[in-house]
């Protein structure tokens, strides 16, 4: 799907032609990528590069554009199991055009909140700002989530809380992959920035971007770190819990083991006919002698077992 925009009065208008400043390229078709191909001149390894989601940021210079391979969060959903997912967006700028290349057709919504769009490039700064804070927003969310589970997991110790803390560190650990090679594209686009004498209102957006974006990527990095820590707490707390149940069901079993041998050494009637003939306080004495020999070759053998397991090792 193609989605075109012109910029009037400092926002995105949409038209019908294939000429206009901003374009979307939504999970390009096969007639698609031959245009961007033919047209645009995008080989197939960029266009390959901005639809992979694990594809690493990285940003191309080219004698009349620059070509930029952007991590972004994706749209978060109750249903996903706590998990935050990125993605890649590919963005071919020149000073006339900027076209969008992603999975969906959400990059462009919402832009012209935080400044006026009179140029392709102040799209570019304000995309690129816009998935900064949607970074922020997702790291507030999965704080306030993380305390939740705290919560339930102290309620209940159950397995799931504990599956969902590990999905939410495993996605705090994509997310300070993406913004660090985010803070390096940015980094580079600075530079070139400098070189190729964008305004100084640019330039300083830029370096705002920057400080947002280490700031985010601290978050993370702090989030996951504390996170870690709480997972094996938890953890052994749970373990801890285990063994204070398996503590008492061993006391139970202490308790009634012996009445229980007692029982059925007492309903023993084959036992009882067997030893007719013999006095029941000479009989059952035997048995029990019987019995605690046993256990006692029992115990030399488990021994000895264990003995030339340690040996071996």
């Amino acid at each position: 799907m193609i989605r075109s925009f012109e910029l009037q009065q400092g926002a995105l208008h949409a038209v019908a032609h294939l000429e206009a400043a901003v374009m979307l390229f939504c999970n390009p078709d096969t007639a698609e990528r031959e245009l961007l191909r033919s047209h645009f001149k995008l080989d197939e390894h960029a266009l390959a590069s901005a639809l992979d989601p694990d594809e690493i940021s990285r940003i191309e210079f080219h004698p009349d554009n620059l070509f930029l391979i952007w991590k972004r969060p994706l749209n978060y959903s109750a249903a996903d199991s706590l998990s935050f997912e990125v993605s890649s967006c590919g963005l071919l700028f020149c000073e006339e055009r900027l076209l969008v290349i992603a999975t969906d057709a959400a990059q462009l919504d919402g832009l012209g909140s935080h400044k006026a769009l009179d140029t392709p490039l102040d799209v570019l700064l304000e995309m690129l700002f816009n998935n900064i804070h949607h970074y922020l927003g997702h790291l507030k969310v999965i704080k306030m989530v993380a305390r939740e589970l705290q919560q339930k997991f102290y309620a209940s110790m159950e397995n799931r809380h504990l599956i969902q803390m590990f999905n939410l560190s495993e996605s705090l650990i994509y997310y300070i992959n993406a913004l660090h090679s985010n803070g390096a594209v940015l980094t580079r686009l600075r530079n070139h920035a400098q070189k190729q004498a964008f305004s100084e209102q640019s330039i300083s957006l830029i370096d705002d971007l920057i400080i947002e974006n280490n700031q985010c990527y601290k978050q993370a990095e702090i989030y996951s770190n504390v996170f870690s820590g709480l997972i094996d707490a938890r953890g052994n707390l749970m373990n801890n819990s285990t063994n204070g149940l398996l503590r008492k069901l061993t006391l139970i079993n202490v308790v009634f083991l012996p009445l229980n041998l007692i029982a059925s050494i007492g309903g023993m009637s084959e036992y009882s006919m067997m030893t007719a003939g013999t006095p029941w306080w000479v009989s059952y004495p035997l048995f029990l002698l019987a019995m605690l020999a046993g256990a006692g070759l029992m115990v030399l053998g488990l021994k000895r077992l264990a003995g030339n397991a340690d040996r071996a090792t």
